[in-house]
């Protein structure tokens, strides 16, 4: 059985398969997975058809790419426009409207790609079997759906509807050919011309929402359950709503729009920077304290019995290049060694002659690893720390400048900043609303051996508070920034969403979510600095393009290292 971060690993590799499939078939640069959305640079691309709804951690990689394949052709051959010009208002109408344009577009796969075809012929045979075995069509607006679905997909692809389930919608079928007939042959007759196409559609669309109006109404007095099973049998078949539900698997990080943060001028505000601070977190806790606390770091490194060179080489493969050092001499080919031409008249037998350049790694890297103290992760902040502690002295090992930074504020619920604004009178949306505190626990210019105690200040768990992550990413890239080296890297650690209440209650829920993606977003296009994201039991692809999952709930495990090895040296395609 599949751990959650097996899961969440597998995930992410699929979704990488698919993008580049996507992009490939598109043209499109910037399509790419987020939090299992699709999409193109900081927009996101609607999946509304219910046979492409698939989750990578779950489904086949089979059906994955037959969803890649119908998102290609619906970018491809679909005007989104003239879509969203013609879609019906009403919800019925609108979903069945939706699922004719998908299947309008699959029938134009290309003839040479007679792989595409059978993809997607084979996932909406997969869906409408799973979808018949998991009984939601025994309701009527389910049959009704279902069958409507298998007669449009079967006129325009020129198949047979699925042989599990044609005796069973015979019934419903009989009942609709009479008033679908002209449009059904309609759509098979237009499904390259788009507009026409749609005339016929809209009047299946219409045809259905009034028999599921009709339906509903003479349903009106059936229990409870029965409308609650119909109204999931419905979401099944035609789901607009883009949920995060991941099963068993790693959650995603939840995140919505914020109307304060789109609709303000400038965009993200700050109350006040008066009360902020940058403290070197070691001054924060005793000397013989932080003393007990790398004595303790000490021991949990040495049970979590690391190969720590390996690691160090693994890092060095993905971190260094290979840089010119002089050259090795009496070798036996190369380049003439002028100062043995003499050897070789003396002695003409003597091979080692000659001389090779010689090349040595070379790290030109800065990484900053940049750690979410909010409340929530002084559960986690153990393995985290033995986590951080082992990457510094690895990357230390072969050479890469490295700073261990963490980002919180100086009190909870607002502290001064708070009162501040209530005395003035509580003024509309006053942006950040919280003294921030960015802690330093190792700077890039102390090795790990120097450090070593201040990095053990992680285990003093009242530093933790509330987390402002947009500031604290920004933060950390200009100090990247203000580093000679060609490479850098910044990796979030961090096991939720931004949260600090005073800031949410004054303005919005996503005011800090917003703020965060467009900070990683304004950040992955001037390129100068490579953001990643490690989830602590979360996944952080809404918020991070390179992103990794992990489990930390029954402690550190060592195959984790490879995992944020394949990370850092997995470089996003732009």
């Amino acid at each position: 059985m599949q751990t959650p971060q097996q899961k969440a690993k597998r995930q992410q590799r699929v979704e990488e398969l698919c993008a580049a499939t996507l992009r490939a078939l598109t043209g499109e640069a910037t399509l790419h997975y987020r939090g299992r959305r699709l999409y193109a640079g900081e927009r996101a691309v609607p999946v509304h058809a219910p046979h492409l709804r698939v989750d990578p951690g779950e489904d086949g990689f089979a059906d994955c790419r037959a969803a890649a394949d119908g998102t290609a052709l619906r970018l491809l051959h679909s005007d989104a426009a003239l879509h969203r010009r013609l879609c019906p208002a009403d919800a019925v109408e609108r979903l069945v409207f939706e699922l004719l344009e998908q299947l309008r577009v699959e029938t134009l796969a290309p003839a040479d790609m007679p792989g595409m075809a059978t993809n997607l012929h084979r996932r909406f045979e997969n869906w409408s079997r799973a979808f018949y075995r998991s009984g939601l069509t025994e309701g009527s607006v389910g049959i009704l759906l279902y069958t409507v679905a298998q007669m449009c997909w079967s006129r325009l692809t020129a198949r047979q509807v699925l042989e599990e389930t044609e005796d069973y919608i015979e019934g419903t079928r009989v009942t609709l050919v009479g008033a679908l007939g002209g449009s059904l042959a309609g759509i098979r007759r237009h499904r390259g011309d788009q507009q026409a196409f749609a005339r016929h559609a809209l009047e299946i669309a219409r045809i259905v929402g009034e028999r599921v109006r009709a339906e509903r109404a003479a349903t009106d007095e059936e229990s409870d359950q029965d409308e609650e099973d119909a109204k999931a049998g419905f979401a099944l078949l035609l789901d607009f709503d883009e949920g995060d539900d991941t099963g068993d698997g790693i959650a995603a990080a939840t995140t919505g729009a914020s109307k304060v943060f789109a609709d303000a001028a400038l965009a993200y505000r700050v109350y006040t920077t008066r009360f902020d601070t940058e403290v070197a977190a070691g001054t924060l806790v005793r000397r013989a304290l932080l003393r007990e606390y790398r004595e303790r770091l000490d021991r949990r490194i040495a049970e979590q019995g690391l190969n720590l060179p390996r690691l160090a080489r693994q890092l060095a493969a993905v971190l260094t290049r290979p840089a010119r050092d002089g050259w090795r001499f009496g070798e036996e080919e190369g380049h003439i060694d002028g100062r043995r031409l003499a050897q070789v008249i003396s002695t003409p037998a003597e091979r080692r002659v000659f001389r090779q350049e010689r090349h040595v790694p070379q790290a030109d890297c800065a990484v900053s690893l940049l750690i979410d103290c909010s409340g929530s992760m002084k559960t986690h902040i153990e393995p985290v720390a033995v986590m951080l502690d082992v990457l510094i002295r690895a990357l230390d090992m072969i050479g890469v400048a490295t700073e261990l930074l963490g980002f919180t504020t100086g009190t909870w619920n607002g502290g001064r900043a708070w009162r501040d604004w209530m005395n003035r009178g509580r003024p509309q949306h006053p942006g950040r609303l919280n003294e921030i505190c960015h802690m330093v626990f190792k700077d890039a210019e102390r090795n790990w051996r120097r450090a070593r105690g201040d990095i053990a200040a992680l285990l003093k768990a009242d530093l933790f508070r509330e987390g402002i992550d947009g500031e604290g990413v920004d933060w950390a890239c200009n100090r990247l920034l203000a580093r000679s080296e060609a490479r850098r890297i910044l990796i979030v650690i961090s096991d939720g969403c931004p949260s600090d209440s005073a800031t949410g209650l004054a303005n919005d829920p996503f005011y800090l979510d917003n703020h965060l993606k467009d900070v990683v977003a304004r950040r992955e296009r001037e390129g100068a600095v490579e953001i990643l994201g490690l989830g602590v039991g979360l996944d952080l692809s809404p918020f991070y393009r390179r992103s990794l999952a992990t489990d930390m709930t029954r402690g550190l495990e060592n195959d984790l290292f490879p995992n944020i090895v394949q990370l850092i040296g997995g470089r996003h395609r732009r």
